[in-house]
Order: structure tokens, then C-alpha cells, then sequence
């Protein structure tokens, strides 16, 4: 897996003024994690880093920086050893790896009323992991729902009553993998990083797919929030939502406040995966267990170019969801930086009717996605490759992969000062 460490200032401000911490990240163009400062309490400015490969431990990673004065002036050049840093790089990687051995595991093989199987995780070509940002499951602590990928966290809000882990189907040697909210929702806050826009793409192309089931149907009529999209807009900032009914009906709202009525419908603790893509910042589709409801697309309109704020599940705050409380459990929610197709969302509905595998010839294994870039402009030069471990590489490096971390959105443009790209398996 090759992936790429980048030195990126993160700014505060301390007694009035504006100080930069120096932050060490890591990306594989997929997934972000902010390694932590590395600068201490000096006021940092322009940086690099250096790698350096070696047999078994002997690796280094140096972060070499400006030191600036209490009145911005600059004090010299800083360098210090992260080896404690990259120590955490490789936990890090060792968890995406492990998560995505996990994720794989959800196209499961279907089983026939009689027990035989009769679908294979390989019986397409889809890769469950292709674009995969974030996934949350079972990792809940207080009012926070952990994303596997060590990624954005979501927020619980408390509305009538607290959030509870939700078992697995086999509760007693199972692992936890959802969330039951009773009067409260989940907010996940996709485009609140200040600054270093983690997620910006949101506002462009995602897919966010989750399992849920209502314990209960509502009493009242009135539509209740499942899952959807706010802006940071202060009028009307929601974009896309995803609602049920005491009819059993599911309904879409797209942005103008009217709720459209969808042709599938839903079952009381009855397991449903539910799935909303937006496509070129302006075009929306819903599905509901594989298949498209409503429209094949709706238009939505980001007014006044306000950005993505959060997305919400398993309810918005409504004083619907308050007032009945109904349970509702949401698990194994997916988000993915690109618009899954039809296709490919019916590949991961847990519900779809078996068809039967091949016979003739073996089922071909998934290769688990792992971007490590391959276009004209990320063929850098790999660190521990080629070049030997020798500092002289860091100047090709920066060049090549800045460009391409702007143009899949892993930081905002502008942001990206300094890459270093390395190679995991040396």
C-alpha cells in the first residue's frame, strides 16, 4: 500500500494571536487521519518532510520546520524526529486494513430458506472498499459514534432519551454494529473541520448507505426523518431527506419542503438499507433495498454555495422524533466519495434475493481497493523504492502529488503545502 504523509499547519490563536501548529497527516486518497502536532508550542511556517527507509526499525521520519517569532519573524530552522509518529502511521494503517477486512465481510453469502448458499461475495466485480471514507459501526463511547477508519466522528444529540449500542445478531460472540436511537439522532459532521476540509467532496459526489429498522410504527401521520443533508445555510438548510410515515410509506424531500411519496414501503422491525447519492453537486437519487424509489434523480440546489454542513441519522431533531420516540436502530453506515450506481448499490442490499452462482468455473476473489493514485500526475517517486531513502527524492514527491490530492478533495485546494509519499511495505 503506498500512502502519503503530509506536514500541514493548522492554525489557532493564543492570547490574540495567530499561531500556527505544524500537524503530521496521513492519506492514502481515501482516508485521512490527522497524526497529531509535531511543532510543540513553536509558531510554525513553511516545512517539509524526510524520510529515510531501513531494515526492520531503523526508519526515520523528520519533520524539518521555520520558527517564527513573537512578532513573525523568523528564528531559524527546526528539524525533529518523528519516531514516535510513525510508529502511529503503522497502527493506523494496520486499522484500515482490518476494517476493511471487516467491510468485506458484509457481503456475506446468501442463504436459501433450505440453507444452501447461493450468492458469493465475488459474485460481481464490485469493490466494496472502492471510495470507501468512512464507516460507522459499533464503536460507541458516551454521545460518540466512532468511525472505524479513525476518520470524522459522529455526534449523538440527546433529544427525549439517550443512545444505546445496538447487539448483533449474535449478540453473544458477535460484535456490536449499530446504534438505537430513541428520540435522538446522530450528526455527522462532514464538512465542520475548520480550515483543513477533510471530506470536501461531499459537497460535489457521495453515497451514504446504512441499515435500519423502526421497532414500531408512529402513531401520527406526520413524515419522521430517517437520514439526509444539511448546508450551512440559515433558511431551509436541508437538502436531502429521507422520512417514513405511520403508512408505512417512505418519502423524499429535496430540498423545497414538500415531501414526495416513494413506491416502496417500509416494515415494522423489518431490516432496510437505505442509500442517498448526490452527483455533480445537483443531482440526488434515493434507493431503498437496491432499488431506486421515486425519480430516477431529483434536483437539489445548494443556494448560495453555503456547503455540506453534517448529514443526520436515524433522525434531524424534529418534533416528530421527539414526541413519539420512536426506536429506531441504524447500522454498518457507508460513506463512500463517489456516487454508487444502481448496480452497485443492489451488490450491498442484505436483502436482495439470492441468484445462483456459477458452477462452471471458480469465483474470482476480491482484491481489496487501495488508492494509492494513477494518473499522469501522482507517479512521484516512492521514498524507500527508488531513491534509496535519500532526501534529494522529497522535491519530486511534493511536486507530483499535490495536484492530486487538491483534485480528488482530501484537502481543500490551497491547502496542501507538503507530501511526502511512502511506500508502507518497506
Amino acid at each position: 500500500m503506498d500512502v502519503m504523509l503530509v506536514a500541514l499547519t493548522v492554525n489557532t490563536t493564543e492570547k490574540e494571536k495567530e499561531k500556527g501548529k505544524l500537524h503530521l497527516w496521513l492519506t492514502d486518497n481515501t482516508h485521512i487521519v490527522d497524526i497529531g502536532p509535531v511543532s510543540g508550542d513553536d509558531d510554525a511556517a513553511a516545512s517539509s518532510l524526510l524520510y529515510k527507509s531501513g531494515v526492520g526499525n531503523n526508519e526515520e521520519l523528520i519533520a524539518l520546520y521555520e520558527k517564527r517569532g513573537v512578532d513573525r519573524a523568523s528564528l531559524g530552522m527546526v528539524s525533529v524526529r518523528l519516531t514516535a509518529e510513525l510508529q502511529q502511521v503503522k497502527e493506523v494503517l494496520k486499522t484500515w486494513k482490518e476494517v476493511d477486512e471487516r467491510v468485506s465481510k458484509l457481503r456475506t453469502n446468501s442463504v436459501d430458506p433450505e440453507g444452501a448458499s447461493t450468492v458469493t461475495a465475488c459474485s460481481t466485480n464490485f469493490n466494496i472498499t472502492d471510495g470507501l471514507v468512512g464507516f460507522l459501526s459499533g464503536n460507541f463511547s458516551e454521545n460518540t459514534w466512532k468511525d472505524e477508519y479513525l476518520g470524522v466522528n459522529a455526534t449523538v444529540t440527546d433529544g427525549t432519551a439517550a443512545a444505546t449500542v445496538a447487539a448483533a445478531v449474535t449478540a453473544a460472540t458477535g460484535p456490536l454494529d449499530g446504534v438505537t436511537f430513541r428520540g435522538a439522532w446522530a450528526e455527522w459532521p462532514v464538512g465542520k473541520q475548520g480550515e483543513n476540509q477533510l471530506y470536501h467532496f461531499v459537497n460535489y459526489n457521495f453515497t451514504l448507505v446504512a441499515t435500519v429498522s423502526m421497532d414500531v410504527e408512529p402513531e401520527k401521520d406526520t413524515p419522521i426523518s430517517l437520514m439526509g443533508v444539511k448546508t450551512n445555510a440559515v433558511e431551509n438548510p436541508v437538502l436531502l431527506r429521507l422520512s417514513y410515515n405511520s403508512g408505512g410509506k417512505w418519502k423524499l424531500s429535496c430540498g423545497d419542503g414538500t415531501f414526495k411519496e416513494l413506491s416502496s414501503n417500509w416494515e415494522p422491525k423489518k431490516a432496510h438499507q437505505v442509500a442517498i447519492v448526490l452527483q455533480n453537486g445537483n443531482q440526488s437519487s434515493a434507493y431503498v433495498d437496491g432499488k431506486s424509489v421515486g425519480e430516477a434523480t431529483c434536483a437539489v440546489e445548494n443556494k448560495g454555495s453555503k456547503g455540506i454542513s453534517h448529514f443526520f441519522i436515524g433522525g434531524d431533531g424534529g418534533s416528530a422524533v421527539s414526541e413519539e420516540g420512536v426506536p429506531v436502530t441504524v447500522k454498518n453506515v457507508l460513506l463512500y466519495n463517489r456516487p454508487l450506481d444502481g448496480t452497485e448499490i443492489g451488490v450491498l442490499n442484505p436483502n436482495k434475493a439470492p441468484t445462483p452462482s456459477p458452477v462452471d468455473r471458480p469465483s474470482k476473489g476480491i482484491a481489496l481497493h487501495s488508492s494509492s493514485g494513477g494518473g499522469q500526475e501522482e507517479q512521484g517517486t516512492t521514498i524507500g523504492d527508488t531513491c534509496c531513502g535519500e532526501s534529494r527524492c522529497i522535491h519530486n514527491i511534493i511536486v507530483h502529488c499535490q495536484h492530486s490530492l487538491r483534485r480528488r478533495g482530501v484537502f481543500k485546494a490551497g491547502g496542501v503545502r507538503n507530501v511526502s509519499r511512502w511506500n508502507s511495505n518497506c
